[in-house]
């Protein structure tokens, strides 16, 4: 099924958001009252089990099916120099992801999670959005849809992220258009550019920005100008995530760039999703404060491909495996009070 079947059913889902549900989160929190600990002493641990029966719409939410989403497309602004590897790399990772031989393989498995890997269009990279939009309407709807069709009703939790060569340009730029400020305050190493490196990219954000000033600052068109067929699937799986109300586990700077034309848009887009943690990109930290998100770790990561996010997984586990399989006071006998 089509998830989104034009660009008005897209800004249709975008601007009639789900919420969680209020009763299931009273009830956790009610749980969590009454299990064996001091109140409060679980800390996060405790806000993840209620965050999680609110969208799950169950007073004790598990973990069944999980799965990690890893979207992988190529970028015409690559032609300026932009990233520190070619083109062709984005490629290679795919086969190396089919191979099981990344970061990403190794990280899922120990986070139970299934792992999908969807490549679009490798071999047609996006247009270079300083002379052209990235994509073309009928592109970036299709990329919403890939992105969608990877959740599912039944799964309990979505972990995302991306591969792309040059995609920390197209981040950078979408956040810029999305929320302001500098095309500098935006930029940085990405896969490890030098400081004439990030200039570069400075500059080519900015001029992306003047070549699209006058089109419509709309979710769709934003993603459409200066995005990429990645970054659009994640914003449509994090959408679709939302209309069947499943929690979202977001990695880096990159794939929570995808949410920021649809912030801007509605700033309730987010009120599904976790941020797995905070990159050295630089930009990540402001972008995370834009949308609203506190990150569950901070371990310098910059790899992308859904690592952070695989990692903060093992955490969300264990915060709702302490929810569920804790007793109460009354069930172990234990005074609640002194």
């Amino acid at each position: 099924m089509t998830a989104f079947i034009s660009i008005a059913a897209f800004e249709a889902a975008l601007a009639d958001l789900r919420d969680s549900d209020p009763h299931a989160a009273a009830d956790a929190r009610v749980r969590q009252g009454a299990l064996t600990k001091p109140a409060g002493s679980l800390g996060r641990l405790e806000e993840l089990a209620v965050f999680f029966a609110g969208w799950q719409r169950r007073a004790r939410p598990r973990i069944e099916r999980a799965r990690a989403a890893i979207f992988a497309g190529n970028h015409g602004v690559t032609v300026h120099g932009v990233s520190a590897f070619p083109a062709s790399v984005t490629a290679q990772m795919v086969a190396n992801f089919a191979s099981g031989g990344a970061a990403i393989n190794a990280l899922a498995g120990a986070a139970g999670l299934e792992l999908t890997v969807v490549a679009l269009d490798l071999d047609r990279p996006t247009a270079d959005f300083t002379v052209a939009a990235a994509m073309r309407e009928d592109e970036c709807l299709d990329a919403l849809n890939q992105g969608a069709a990877v959740v599912e009703a039944d799964l309990d939790l979505i972990v995302l992220g991306e591969m792309g060569i040059g995609n920390s340009t197209a981040a950078a730029a979408l956040c810029a258009r999305s929320f302001g400020g500098d095309a500098a305050a935006w930029v940085g190493p990405g896969t490890g550019v030098d400081g004439h490196g990030i200039a570069r990219k400075a500059d080519v954000v900015s001029r992306a920005l003047a070549f699209h000033g006058e089109a419509p600052t709309s979710a769709f068109e934003t993603l459409r100008c200066v995005g990429g067929r990645e970054i659009a699937a994640i914003a449509g799986a994090v959408l679709r995530a939302r209309q069947l109300g499943v929690p979202v586990l977001l990695d880096g700077f990159i794939c929570g760039a995808a949410l920021a034309p649809l912030a801007a848009d509605n700033p309730a887009i987010a009120a599904h999703c976790i941020a797995g943690h905070c990159s050295a990109e630089p930009g990540h930290r402001h972008l995370l404060d834009m949308l609203g998100l506190d990150p569950l770790l901070r371990l310098d990561m910059r790899l992308g491909e859904g690592s952070g996010a695989a990692v903060a997984a093992n955490i969300v586990r264990s915060a709702l495996a302490a929810h569920d399989q804790m007793a109460t006071f009354a069930e172990a006998q234990v005074s609640a009070s002194l």
